[in-house]
C-alpha cells in the first residue's frame, strides 16, 4: 500500500546551524535532497523537513515570509513512542541551541512538550498511551 509523506518546509536564516541543530537531534541529512540553499532532513520514512535559506524560500511563494521569532506560521507535532522519549527529544532540542515552548502538558494518556528551533519554528513532541488511542 502507497504511503503518503509529508514534507515541512521552513525558511531557516543560517542553513549551517539548522542542519547542525537537526543532525544534533539525532535525525539524518539526505545529501541526494540537499545543496547549498536547502537542507532535506529525514524525520522518520514519511516525513521530511526541508529547511531553506531565505533566498530559496522565497521561490517558493510570493507571500511575505513570516519571521517565526515574531509571529507562528505552524505547529509542527511529532509522536513519540513514550513519556521519556517526549523528555529526551527536548532535552536534545535545549542542548542543541533550541528552547522550550509552552508548557508541560501531562493528561495522564496523553504527555507533550515542545520546542522551538533556533529560528523560532514550534515543534511538539506528543505521547499517546495505545490503550487510549485504541478505545
Amino acid at each position: 500500500m502507497y504511503q503518503q509523506m509529508i514534507f515541512v518546509n521552513l525558511c531557516v536564516n543560517d542553513l549551517g546551524a539548522s542542519k547542525k541543530f537537526f543532525t544534533e537531534l539525532g535525525y539524518s541529512i539526505n545529501e541526494q535532497f540537499s545543496d547549498d540553499s536547502t537542507a532535506s532532513v529525514v524525520i522518520s520514512d514519511t516525513i521530511v523537513v526541508m529547511v531553506h535559506t531565505q533566498e530559496k524560500y522565497a521561490q517558493f511563494t510570493k507571500k511575505q515570509i513570516a519571521d517565526a521569532t515574531k509571529t507562528s506560521e505552524v505547529l509542527i507535532a511529532l509522536s513519540a513512542e513514550s513519556r521519556e522519549k517526549v523528555d529526551e527529544l527536548v532535552e536534545k532540542a535545549v542542548a542543541a541551541g533550541g528552547s522550550v515552548s509552552g508548557e508541560t502538558q501531562d493528561h495522564g494518556f496523553m504527555y507533550g512538550r515542545a520546542f522551538d528551533d533556533p529560528d523560532g519554528h514550534t515543534f511538539e513532541v506528543v505521547w499517546m498511551d495505545p490503550a487510549a488511542v485504541q478505545g
